[in-house]
């Protein structure tokens, strides 16, 4: 019972002081080695530098490629102003009128291409609080506007997506960026079309009570004219959003398959398969042609191209060992004695079906940790493959539970003290108090929602 005690008091420390803005990278150590001291029979040392910095480096190790890719094509289209051309092309094309789907697509379109949500947020808020201005919508719905294209669908649900929450299943399963494709849109479609919906009717309610905008504080951007835009400066800008998810179904779905692949059993090469690595290796070769892509369409843009890629390359890492860490943590934590007794309890939530138990347990860690990212990797860590051979032995394909972890890390990740959240609430200006509501109704419940219909859905079904 000690044993469990510990668990549980690290688990809580590690939310509270992270809501506090305590950094992970000091707390995720720190908290396992708290939860190894309440099991007295469990070596401190050997817990921290065989058990925690092991995982951590295995992390680090599969996706470090992904971080740093993403993080450079992210500076890449900021610092060159494509990722504005592209927000300002389909607001230009909906109009001022459809503000909300304008601005919740114009996020999508970037997330969903691979640049990064806080690069979005920054991008994006300027000319949302135009449009808003313009069409006399309140300031007060941008953050839950700007969450719904850029933390929900986009992030978890949409098949292809090289946002890390799709990746990290892949190595567990040996499953690729496309797993589950039609229960992804399903799931995806979900979220969006009930996220609109709840968005539109809060508009028009506060316009139906002439609540107008607001008035505008230090924080609004000054207004600004659009910048220069024609088909053609639009088409190449998209480009590379485009190449990432074509060249990422032809490699995962068509091209790396066909290629002899044998020395991959050699021990050099891990003694794997190419199922196994498929996945990531798509991902890292799309991000980095259309990283190249993006250099060289947009050259002239890119004046100071050496700055960028240096801030983007740096960008990366504090995600990347903030996520590591997590999965260090809950790496000591499944090595505890009393570790087996929640897991017991866990999977006897619904024992005929790893569905529900993989659900629920993804979607508290996310919550306690605060991370999509960090929720998920704590659960594949300690259940990952618990899952999978419960999902054979069910005859529940791994594509299946590829995309019920990815949909489950985007429902309770975005409570309050999520990193994402408090810094999209910064940009815009606002608190909790004004616009948390919003984010979680689309960004939180209407996950909660779809999860449930992929999860019913592929219960009565099956992969599709």
């Amino acid at each position: 019972m000690t044993s469990i005690a510990g668990i549980v008091l690290a688990l809580v420390l590690l939310m509270a002081l992270a809501w506090r803005g305590v950094s992970v990278l000091l707390l995720a150590p720190l908290m396992a080695l708290l939860a190894v001291l309440f099991s007295p029979d469990t070596p401190v040392l050997a817990s921290y530098t065989q058990v925690f910095m092991k995982a951590l480096g295995g992390f680090v190790v599969a996706f470090f490629p992904l971080f740093l890719l993403g993080a450079v094509f992210g500076k890449l289209m900021e610092d060159s102003g494509a990722a504005r051309v592209i927000a300002h092309g389909i607001v230009r094309w909906l109009g001022s009128s459809r503000a909300v789907l304008a601005i919740v697509l114009a996020c999508a379109v970037l997330t969903y291409g691979g640049v990064s949500l806080f690069v979005v947020a920054f991008a994006v808020y300027p000319i949302a609080a135009a449009l808003f201005r313009q069409a006399d919508l309140p300031k007060r719905l941008i953050p839950g506007t700007i969450a719904l294209g850029a933390f929900t669908f986009t992030m978890t649900a949409l098949p292809g997506t090289p946002a890390i929450q799709n990746a990290i299943p892949m190595p567990y399963f040996g499953t690729t960026p496309f797993a589950a494709p039609g229960l992804g849109l399903i799931g995806g479609a979900v979220m969006l079309v009930l996220g609109v919906l709840w968005l539109t009717r809060r508009a028009a309610s506060a316009r139906s009570r002439g609540e107008g905008y607001g008035e505008s504080d230090d924080n609004d951007p000054a207004p600004t004219t659009a910048p220069a835009f024609s088909g053609a400066l639009f088409a190449r800008a998209m480009a590379p959003v485009v190449l990432v998810i074509a060249l990422n179904y032809l490699l995962a779905t068509w091209l790396l398959p066909a290629l002899d692949t044998r020395y991959l059993a050699e021990a050099v090469y891990g003694s794997t398969h190419i199922d196994a690595v498929r996945g990531i290796w798509a991902v890292i070769v799309a991000l980095a042609a259309a990283t190249l892509l993006l250099v060289l369409l947009q050259r002239q843009a890119l004046t100071g191209l050496a700055k960028t890629l240096d801030h983007g390359a740096g960008s990366s890492v504090l995600p990347l060992l903030n996520t590591a860490s997590q999965v260090g943590f809950g790496a000591v934590i499944a090595s505890l004695a009393g570790f087996a007794l929640i897991r017991d309890a866990v999977l006897s939530i619904a024992p005929d079906n790893p569905l529900v138990s993989m659900s629920i347990a993804v979607n508290i860690l996310a919550g306690i940790t605060g991370s999509a990212s960090g929720g998920m990797s704590i659960a594949l860590q300690t259940l990952g493959d618990t899952w999978l051979a419960m999902g054979q032995a069910a005859g529940i394909a791994p594509d299946l539970l590829h995309r019920v972890t990815a949909i489950a890390t985007g429902g309770l990740d975005a409570l309050p003290h999520n990193g994402a959240v408090i810094t999209l609430l910064s940009i815009c200006g606002l608190t909790h108090r004004q616009s948390y509501l919003d984010i979680l109704v689309v960004a939180v419940v209407f996950p909660l929602v779809a999860l449930a219909v992929v999860v019913a859905l592929g219960t009565a079904f099956g992969s599709f």
